[in-house]
């Protein structure tokens, strides 16, 4: 059976997944690869892994591009996606504010789930953050830190911790059974990043790349990306 390759950030997998169907059913394709951390990600294309397409932040497709590792001719647009806060199902939304009611929410926590805070979009920014709020040294022990956000978003759904609370990507929390987003990140705070996919190189199918990137970024998908998290520009 064919497969189209992807290597794609955490953000897209939800959206990716729910257009899955209609993909094979135009294509007769499935689609396979990874979904991770957006720096893990590129490395593996540097690496020499297969892809067809990739969905990585903006800023990795144009150093990609000039890598000569992507076609800039294919580059398009998904939308942002906020870095956001996720509580359990069951748990009380934590609202926050401002950065202040943001420090407070983080110091309270016993523990805090986060994606890879060297490779991932979140986890760097979490990181940025927690320095900026004056107490990444009072939580460093209470961090757990997972490959992707959609792991650490499994794990704050298992979690037996009394008040744990978890920070990655809006889509990866809206996509996860078992938690729920709890609102995004105050200003001052916040991150919005511009998601984009664009055709590998040296692409086995980039017919059916396109024919993905045209159903991802589709006017008449508009809805569906919005459901799945994406800010639609």
């Amino acid at each position: 059976m064919s497969e189209l390759q992807i290597l794609s950030g955490g953000a897209a997998r939800g959206l990716v997944e729910s257009l899955a169907g209609k993909f094979k059913h135009r294509t007769g394709f499935d689609i396979s690869g990874d979904f991770g951390a957006v720096g893990a990600m590129a490395a593996k294309l540097r690496a020499g892994v297969p892809a067809d397409i990739l969905i990585l932040t903006s800023t990795l497709i144009a150093d990609l591009a000039r890598e000569n590792l992507v076609d800039t001719d294919t580059v398009r647009n998904l939308g942002r996606v906020e870095t956001a806060l996720a509580v359990r199902e069951a748990d009380p939304l934590v609202l926050v504010h401002n950065a202040a009611s943001l420090r407070e929410a983080l110091r309270a926590a016993d523990a805090i789930f986060v994606p890879d805070t060297k490779a991932s979009t979140a986890g760097i920014h979490v990181t940025k953050v927690l320095a900026q709020l004056g107490i990444a040294d009072e939580v460093e022990k209470r961090l757990k830190i997972y490959p992707n956000g959609a792991t650490a978003m499994r794990h704050l759904a298992d979690s037996a911790a009394p008040n744990p609370i978890g920070c990655t990507q809006s889509t990866e929390i809206i996509a996860t059974s078992g938690v729920k987003l709890s609102g995004t990140l105050p200003k001052g705070c916040e991150l919005a990043t511009l998601y984009t996919a664009a055709i590998a190189a040296a692409a086995a199918y980039p017919r059916e790349a396109q024919l993905l990137i045209d159903l991802l970024t589709a006017e008449d998908q508009r809805p569906l990306r919005t459901k799945a998290g994406f800010l639609n520009d």
